[in-house]
């Protein structure tokens, strides 16, 4: 029985260790930073929680080391309105972790440790079958294993259940997976990683969007940062603009972008006004610190759309 807006997450949880620094280190050189602060992050968890945040029926299929942080982000993920009975404590594991550096810019390199999020195997997937098959969309990342990835998307293309996939980070990815796909969100990296096209601008998006559409991928969706997003489905697009905002810290703005597109295309808005909503969202979560911290509710992003006339 399908569950008319049900969304299902599968995906990465890590605790990000954030240090901001005026400019990154060179080989060999310590630099001091300022603002040290951990934050609760994974691109699954922050995709999640955008979508509780904004207002989804969702669920999450993830996996926590058997800690203290794992037990803390559990609680975290409850009170961002999100279903964590599929989420698995694996013994012995410690739950993930990123490093990350934040330069003057906003810009950040990251460093990730898997830790419990490399359990996520095909059998954890295939025990949540039911949470999949019942949703109207599955919305996943590259944080986890690619045979889970490929997994969840057979179970979903065999319901009926939309596959909606954050292709991040980068990486070459089977035929096989992105035929099951229905909707892909890369940003110009990742276009490049799948399609070879050099993504400079619109034309090249076109380009690498009619690449995706070829491999059997109805709606692609390219964010270009500060430019918007280029969105093409069945060979038909054209660029979004995003909203000017003045970016403090880019961690985590696409994975609000796509929690809170996957929010709005389940309330059976129109692609437009999906992607209009979460780049709202976006905007919002730039303008602060952190990963889950920086994600807006609801309220938040109608208030931002509100503003804009």
């Amino acid at each position: 029985m399908k569950m008319a807006g049900k969304l299902v997450v599968l995906g990465s949880i890590n605790a990000d260790h954030i240090l901001n620094l005026d400019a990154f280190p060179t080989p060999g050189e310590t630099v001091t930073g300022s603002q040290y602060q951990i934050a609760f992050g994974g691109k699954g968890a922050n995709q999640a929680v955008a979508a509780g945040r904004s207002g989804a029926d969702i669920a999450f299929i993830a996996c926590t080391g058997d800690d203290d942080t794992g037990e803390r982000i559990r609680k975290q993920l409850e009170s961002d309105n999100i279903d964590v009975a599929p989420v698995s404590v694996i013994d012995g594991e410690s739950t993930g972790v990123a490093l990350i550096f934040v330069n003057g810019e906003g810009e950040n390199v990251i460093g990730i440790h898997a830790g419990a999020n490399a359990a996520l195997s095909p059998t954890l997937v295939e025990a949540q079958r039911e949470t999949i098959a019942e949703a109207a969309a599955l919305l996943m990342q590259l944080e986890s294993p690619l045979e889970s990835v490929l997994a969840a998307a057979k179970i979903a293309h065999e319901n009926q259940t939309r596959v909606a996939l954050n292709p991040a980070p980068a990486r070459a990815l089977s035929d096989e997976l992105l035929a099951l796909v229905d909707i892909i969100t890369p940003n110009e990296t990742e276009a490049e990683k799948l399609t070879g096209i050099r993504v400079e601008n619109d034309d090249d998006a076109a380009r690498a969007a009619g690449a995706l559409h070829a491999k059997g991928i109805d709606t692609v969706l390219i964010t270009l940062g500060s430019r918007g997003v280029w969105a093409s489905v069945n060979g038909e697009g054209r660029r979004v603009p995003g909203f000017k905002v003045k970016a403090i810290d880019t961690i985590a703005a696409g994975d609000t972008f796509n929690g809170a597109l996957m929010t709005a295309l389940l309330e059976e808005r129109s692609l437009d006004e999906a992607i209009r909503f979460a780049h709202a969202a976006a905007a919002i979560a730039v303008t602060r610190k952190g990963a889950q911290p920086s994600v807006p509710w609801r309220k938040e992003i109608e208030d931002f759309l509100g503003q804009q006339g």
